[in-house]
């Protein structure tokens, strides 16, 4: 939070009052698989008016194959691709500028071969970096985890997987994202007797090991339930929650695994837990479609209940779909997919929209971004009882099997082809100002809130206009007080009387617009 301060003298029986103007800064990094909080949610507004005026481009750079997503952190974006190394293909980490699109380093990370079919030339890696404090983690195809500076793109530890923890590998290699907890970096190794481990990002220590829950393409996400941290895996067990500190399994919900097809991420709201895989229609229905579970907690004993299941239907074939009041938005399907909206609760479906491929789903703000597998961006409302399209714009070609990322008002996108950024920030209200009146009658002095340029506060602005107050700044300073009672909203002003102008000898204000 930023503050500057302003004397200011106030009535003759008060000593100087000084008024501390207070805004809000910047909004988190986007430093790992679909967003900090791993549910690709993005909590602030951006401009819908994309027809009257389109996102403006603020860089475009041409970027090798890969299918990999994007993590922004320390101002600067990470993803994998796939070059020409040394005679042969390898997968690397490149960092580029988040301001200009420069490409700033490039390391290789070890062979980069698709085998099983693939998706066609332009293949490449499927996992997402993850960024931690000076260090960007990485977990390849084949199952080596690297520990890279984010300035410099040197190693600062690996891991062979293979042959140092056993691990096997599954059908099209590992296309699961590492995912930073605290201090740990946590990955599925699917190494017999101990699948899951966790290391410590600074030096790469082990921290914990355990368990035959197998590896899938899907990546872990985190939640917190009733106060408890704990890693989600989607293994080829079923669902697993675990100790993010120390790797105990809380508990485990089983789901028929198909032996390939299990991609998109659970999806956690309040207590229900939401999981697909998907599979040809021809094979059998047990191994594909949908289930929601709850979770429960009494007295440290863990409960999981099916909520409802839909086999052979439902299926999330590769990303993952996001829920937003009570609803999932997604896209289903295995080789022709359709746009649906769900009901959380019963699996029922509210509609469906064909048309955009094996795309991806984030909430931004108020509604839902969807990149479609063309390199469109369309905005649309969660609204459950009819598709509304607030927006669209392609500012991609390629493919885009991956996952935009969403940082301080911009978007950052990419295909196989190229790395696109652009900028769809509502433009930043006026700071406040704070200055003081004599008051309308009797001893004292009104507080006045106004804008920097003069323009008047509106009801929804002021809503979130909190003004506080404390008796001395320094060393023991006591918590600042919000002052609640006579707040009036007039002519675009906010005012109130100062409440302890009786008692106190001198007040030190402050306006925050809260977030």
């Amino acid at each position: 939070m930023k503050a500057t301060f302003c004397p200011r003298a106030v009535a003759p029986r008060l000593l100087p009052v000084a008024l501390v103007l207070a805004t809000f800064g910047c909004l988190a990094d986007w430093p790992q698989y679909r967003g900090p909080n791993h549910d690709g949610t993005y909590p602030a507004a951006v401009r819908t008016d994309w027809t009257e005026s389109p996102p403006v481009e603020v860089w475009r750079t041409p970027l090798d194959p890969g299918l990999s997503s994007l993590a922004i952190a320390d101002a600067r974006v990470f993803t994998q691709v796939r070059r020409s190394f040394g005679g042969q293909q390898q997968e690397f980490c490149v960092a580029l500028d988040a301001e200009t699109g420069a490409e700033l380093w490039a390391t290789a990370l070890g062979i980069a071969e698709y085998r099983d079919g693939g998706v066609g030339t332009d293949d490449g890696p499927r996992s997402t970096p993850a960024a931690s404090g000076n260090a960007v983690l990485i977990l390849t195809s084949f199952l080596k985890l690297w520990c890279l500076d984010v300035a410099s793109g040197e190693e600062i530890w690996s891991k062979d997987l293979r042959t140092e923890y056993g691990g096997v590998l599954i059908q099209w290699q590992n296309a699961a994202s590492p995912i930073v907890v605290d201090d740990l970096v946590i990955v599925n190794g699917n190494g017999p007797g101990q699948c899951l481990l966790a290391f410590h990002v600074a030096d790469g220590t082990l921290a914990w090991q355990g368990h035959n829950d197998g590896m899938t393409h899907a990546s872990p996400v985190t939640a917190t339930f009733d106060g408890v941290p704990q890693v989600i895996f989607f293994a080829q067990s079923g669902l697993v929650g675990v100790a993010p500190a120390t790797g105990d399994v809380l508990w485990r919900h089983p789901v028929n695994y198909n032996n390939i097809s299990v991609a998109a991420s659970p999806v956690v709201a309040g207590d229900l837990i939401f999981a697909s895989r998907a599979y040809p229609l021809s094979l059998s229905a047990a191994r594909a479609g949908a289930i929601v579970v709850r979770l429960d907690h009494d007295n440290g004993d863990w409960a999981t209940h099916q909520v409802w299941y839909r086999t052979n239907q439902l299926m999330n074939h590769w990303s993952t779909p996001v829920i937003r009041q009570d609803h999932i938005y997604g896209h289903f399907g295995q080789s022709t997919l359709t746009f649906k909206c769900l009901e959380l609760g019963t699996g029922i479906e509210r509609w469906s929209v064909p048309g955009f491929g094996y795309a991806s789903v984030l909430v931004v703000g108020d509604d839902i971004l969807v990149l479609s597998a063309s390199g469109e961006l369309v905005l649309v409302a969660p609204n459950p009882d009819v598709y509304t399209e607030r927006a669209r714009f392609r500012p991609l070609t390629g493919k885009c099997w991956n996952v935009p990322a969403v940082s301080d008002g911009r978007i950052y996108v990419r295909s196989t082809l190229e790395a696109v950024c652009v900028d769809v920030g509502v433009a930043a209200a006026p700071s406040l100002s704070l200055l003081t009146s004599p008051a309308i009658s009797g001893d004292g002095f009104q507080l006045i809130v106004t804008t920097s340029d003069g323009s008047p506060i509106d009801a929804a602005r002021a809503a979130n206009i909190e003004i506080q107050s404390v008796p001395e700044l320094g060393v023991g300073t006591p918590p600042w007080t919000p002052i609640t009672n006579g707040v009036v909203l007039t002519n675009g002003e906010l005012r109130v009387l100062d409440p302890d102008v009786a008692t106190q000898s001198q007040r030190f204000f402050r306006a925050l617009d809260q977030p």
